[in-house]
């Protein structure tokens, strides 16, 4: 069996069942666990993350306007490789390769791969897209393991918080320009680690909003978690938010309670390590009930300059 994937969550879900030695191809996104950076890279990003914010985003919307793709695959290596099975998304056109660019570049192939998509919205569906690649691979009992252990975290989380009556509003930012506030699985883990999301709204997708928004909303904990960005990589942008009028009237802002995560490893792919990701903010929101939980160096208070 020989594996490509195409997306760096579903290549963290196929090492967690223990395929990494199937696994042919990736993305030129996944970098998690640290071996995949051995195997071979299937795609190329036309823009990359040193780039400022808002030209990221301006070039990812001409390019999905004029009907471009964000992305480049390899398809005379994916030919070479000749896969068995294709692990690919159709959820955005911003994160990885999308299923229109793989079905493409699979007509080229003399073999006849399964095409896995994966399209989860909520937590619950991360856990099903897990046992879905269980399925395919093989792996079902591993599939099913990894997954009760991942409710069990879950359920530990919510067991201290479904009965909370304080419950801090908290505002996930998912860009930084234009704002753009985390959805999907986010506002629910919000939910689920004692906190209220009034801006996000679960299972359904990101979105842009101005600046006044926020400020009417002023939440009382801001969590900066751009799409495919680490703590020191956002920090180098926080004048984005800093230089906007009103920033330093923000509850959170006056209160201390700005956090930046590492968001492309726990909160911006659906993958196993999402759970760690629930944690982590379980123990931003709560700190009076958890700690201990955050992996070091997985996130930081924002301290200003």
């Amino acid at each position: 069996m020989k594996i490509v994937s195409l997306l760096p969550s579903a290549t963290e879900i196929v090492y967690e069942l223990g395929l990494g030695d199937f696994v042919v191809g990736v993305s030129h996104d996944c970098d998690w666990p640290p071996e995949v950076l051995k195997k071979p890279k299937l795609s190329q990003a036309v823009v990359h993350s040193e780039m400022p914010s808002a030209e990221i985003d301006q070039i990812v919307r001409e390019r999905i306007h004029s009907g471009l793709s964000v992305y480049h695959i390899d398809a005379e290596l994916l030919q070479k490789l000749e896969p068995d099975i294709i692990l690919t998304q159709e959820l955005c056109e911003v994160c990885a390769p999308s299923f229109d660019d793989v079905r493409h570049a699979v007509k080229l192939l003399h073999s006849h791969p399964k095409i896995v998509s994966l399209e989860p919205h909520t937590i619950e569906d991360i856990f099903e897209n897990i046992l879905t690649v269980g399925e395919v691979t093989g792996k079902t009992a591993q599939a099913q393991k990894a997954v009760t252990q991942l409710r069990r975290r879950v359920a530990r989380i919510r067991s201290k918080t479904e009965q909370l009556t304080e419950r801090p509003t908290v505002c996930c930012i998912e860009w930084l320009e234009p704002i753009m506030i985390a959805g999907h699985w986010v506002p629910q883990m919000v939910e689920y680690a004692g906190g209220e999301d009034w801006l996000g709204e679960i299972g359904e997708p990101s979105y842009s909003v101005e600046w006044p928004e926020v400020r009417e909303y002023n939440p009382d904990i801001v969590v900066l978690m751009p799409c495919g960005f680490s703590i020191e990589r956002t920090l180098r942008e926080m004048d984005l938010l800093t230089e906007r009028e009103g920033w330093e009237e923000l509850s959170a802002v006056k209160n201390d309670r700005v956090f930046i995560v590492e968001a492309s490893a726990y909160f911006n792919r659906p993958g196993p390590r999402i759970v760690t990701g629930l944690e982590i903010l379980a123990e931003i929101i709560h700190p009076e009930i958890f700690s201990g939980l955050a992996p070091a160096d997985s996130f930081i208070r924002w301290e200003g300059a």
